[in-house]
């Protein structure tokens, strides 16, 4: 049984993202860990007795959701941590040392409200951890079944390394995937590595029966393309790497896996590139 790490500092957002954590952990069939990352006392105040063991009430805290949520998860574990440090790097830490599957946290995105850590280390847990790491913005709806993911192909020899991590998902709950070639630039040979690698990401998942198709779409903001898309056909998940190539509107935004994780209103999994591709490249 593999592990989910679901970040959690009980703000609404993090118990938005706990509640899609748990949906994943219940189809993967895996462990469900959620994480608490202690603060100084000043930020505990926002929800202890400064007179009270802060450990103590943490505690009881997880338990009361463990108790509320366990149900949904008949047969499976849940469990709880409580770690002390820079939030980020214990997350990443965390999910290190328990070999986890993939971390979900929520975000509050790019709107510069501070009020709770996980909103605001969000990106810094995409970028700390060596797993994939699904961001969720305040306020989506976790609800629904995850039916459709976005899959965007750049130029980059990275854009393809996402396909065995998500074609896993696509096919543990039965999703349709939508390959999405992202053209930034008129330039033909670029192009065509686009197109290159389009088709071998969707001759892969041909091979490992996963439902696909390929669609096109030009923009010199590959994140406000992506998102678009997403929103046009009602996906519930984007796929993206952390590193992904730059146009000129994106060096005044910064690297568009940031402005993904920071504006899109969909579910966003980020997986970090490697050295050696997991798919055929013949």
């Amino acid at each position: 049984m593999g592990k989910i790490i679901s970040a959690i500092d009980f703000s609404d957002c993090s118990i938005n993202a706990l509640k899609h954590a748990l949906s994943i952990a219940k189809t993967c069939k895996c462990e469900l860990v959620l994480v608490w990352v202690g603060k100084p006392a000043s930020q505990l105040e926002k929800y202890e007795d400064p007179k009270d063991d802060p450990t103590e009430r943490i505690k009881k805290r997880f338990a009361e959701l463990i108790t509320k949520y366990g149900p949904r998860y008949p047969g499976g574990k849940i469990s709880f941590k409580l770690r002390k440090g820079k939030v980020y790097k214990e997350i990443a830490a965390e999910a290190k040392a328990s070999n986890a599957m993939m971390v979900v946290a929520g975000t509050h995105g790019a709107s510069g409200f501070d009020e709770f850590w996980i909103g605001s280390n969000a990106n810094r847990i995409v970028s700390a951890c060596e797993c994939p790491v699904i961001t969720i913005r305040t306020g989506i709806n976790i609800r629904r079944p995850l039916h459709r993911i976005v899959f965007p192909i750049d130029s980059t020899l990275d854009t393809r390394q996402k396909a065995t991590f998500t074609g896993h998902l696509a096919k543990l709950h039965d999703a349709e995937v939508h390959i999405l070639r992202l053209y930034s630039s008129k330039v033909k040979a670029i192009r065509q590595n686009v197109d290159f690698y389009a088709s071998q990401v969707a001759r892969y998942f041909e091979q490992e029966g996963i439902r696909h198709r390929l669609e096109t779409v030009e923009s010199v903001n590959l994140a406000d393309a992506m998102i678009s898309y997403a929103k046009e056909v009602d996906a519930n998940l984007i796929s993206i790497m952390t590193e992904q190539e730059t146009t000129t509107s994106n060096l005044w935004m910064g690297p568009y896996a940031q402005q993904v994780v920071n504006h899109s209103p969909i579910p966003v999994l980020s997986i970090h590139s490697r050295e050696l591709m997991t798919i055929a490249t013949n």
